[in-house]
């Protein structure tokens, strides 16, 4: 193992948990077992979730051994971590639904043939209720109430189940079934990472090298990127709608984007650059983040892709004379509302009071109905506009227009927890 190789393996990370574990495991001469577990919640991979996978693929490429994990048994239960409240709980036809697509996705960034791939139903659906039992005593309420999310919700008088205290213990017992050497995860997964360690230890097992990654935050700048608050951009995204939602995130992302979805694993010292020359006005954010839309869609779709993604983006945006710096609003999820066929619809009226363009919803009837409404430069008169999938869904990011000079962006949903 060379200086570079460790330096290689630790670019973008937030925390190494022992400091000098990953020189250690290295220091064995042998390919590590690399860890990355993560629950099929929803139906596609974002962004936010490559980070953590093209981590796990530099590994691969060094000559490790990549072990993902699909936790298909542990997202019935639900990952409490940096929740305010409760998770709901996910049916086992849900899981496996999602489980079926985003492995098929995965495979955009890892070499499955060469990863080992596995369910964690396979050891935690057959564990008893003395299995269980013992699993518990190897851990105190004292040491859960010591992450962050349980200790605020113990404070406020939020309700903890004790399910949700299960989920780091069977997280944990993950890296005991495939004897992990390293496991990988975002900030928001430390703890459990490090009950990984723990019950490593109780098993006789060495203890994981817990590496953590930066969260990349949503597009509305403020939360983490999530397709429950609708703030995302899968990797699936068709090359003109990923450049629209890259391109209309907040400048002060613009650094941490470039980091987390390219430089972390090309040339970190590109991001630094970036935000310095960002902070000085050396550099033009708007053409700094659509050089790095550009470059997302590439690395996604092929080169080239990225250029043609833009020159969409400029003709129609030219064409509907839509202001590319119209201000972001998070509204809330109340402005979307179920049909009677259970989809998704938007209520026009109701946005365009949450973001402020309008005095009334009385108001936004009458300007809809004498066509004084635009939608990403198209005249609006519908008051309820139909959605695939969760809010905001496609509206993510859309430029919404009353009379001349009234803009707003929607950027995302308001944090209800």
């Amino acid at each position: 193992m060379t200086a570079d190789d460790l330096r290689f393996l630790e670019a973008g990370a937030a925390r190494v948990v022992p400091e000098r574990g990953l020189a250690d495991k290295l220091s064995l001469g042998r390919p590590l077992r690399v860890k990355l577990g993560l629950d099929p919640t929803a139906p596609a991979v974002t962004l936010g979730w490559a980070v953590v996978l093209r981590k796990l693929r530099q590994f691969q490429d060094a000559g490790h051994v990549a072990v993902l994990i699909v936790g298909d048994f542990t997202a019935r239960v639900g990952d409490p971590s940096g929740r305010s409240e409760a998770r709901p709980r996910l049916a086992k036809e849900d899981v496996d639904r999602y489980a079926e697509r985003v492995l098929d996705e995965f495979s955009s960034i890892l070499d499955l043939d060469r990863a080992e791939v596995r369910r964690n139903s396979e050891w935690l659906e057959p564990l008893g209720i003395e299995d269980v039992l013992r699993l518990a005593g190897s851990i105190t309420v004292a040491r859960m109430l010591e992450r962050d999310d349980f200790a605020a919700r113990f404070a406020a008088g939020r309700p903890i189940s004790l399910m949700e205290f299960c989920y780091p213990l069977l997280q944990g017992y993950d890296s005991v079934a495939v004897e992990a050497d390293v496991e990988l995860g975002g900030t928001d997964q430390l703890f459990n990472l490090l009950v990984g360690r723990d019950l490593q230890r109780d098993h006789g097992q060495d203890p994981q090298v817990a590496l953590t990654m930066p969260l990349l935050v949503g597009t509305d700048g403020v939360q983490k990127m999530s397709q429950s608050l609708g703030n995302y951009v899968a990797v699936t995204d068709p090359p003109d709608e990923m450049f629209g939602k890259l391109v209309r995130i907040p400048d002060g992302s613009i650094a941490d984007y470039r980091l987390l979805t390219l430089d972390f694993f090309r040339d970190p010292d590109e991001a630094e650059r970036v935000r310095q020359g960002l902070a000085s006005g050396e550099l033009d954010p708007w053409q700094e983040k659509r050089r790095m839309a550009r470059e997302v869609v590439d690395l996604y779709h092929g080169p080239g892709a990225g250029a043609v993604a833009e020159a969409r983006f400029d003709e129609l945006h030219r064409a509907r004379a839509v202001p590319r710096d119209a201000p972001g609003v998070l509204v809330p999820a109340t402005v979307f509302e179920q049909d009677p066929a259970g989809g998704w619809r938007l209520w026009v009226p109701g946005l365009l009071e949450a973001m402020g363009l309008v005095g009334s919803r009385a108001e936004a009837r009458r300007l809809l109905a004498q066509g004084g409404v635009r939608v990403d430069g198209r005249t609006e008169s519908r008051e309820a506009l139909p959605l695939e999938g969760p809010p905001p869904g496609s509206f993510l990011g859309s430029i919404w227009q009353v009379g001349r000079r009234r803009a707003a962006r929607l950027a995302g949903l308001r944090d209800s927890g």
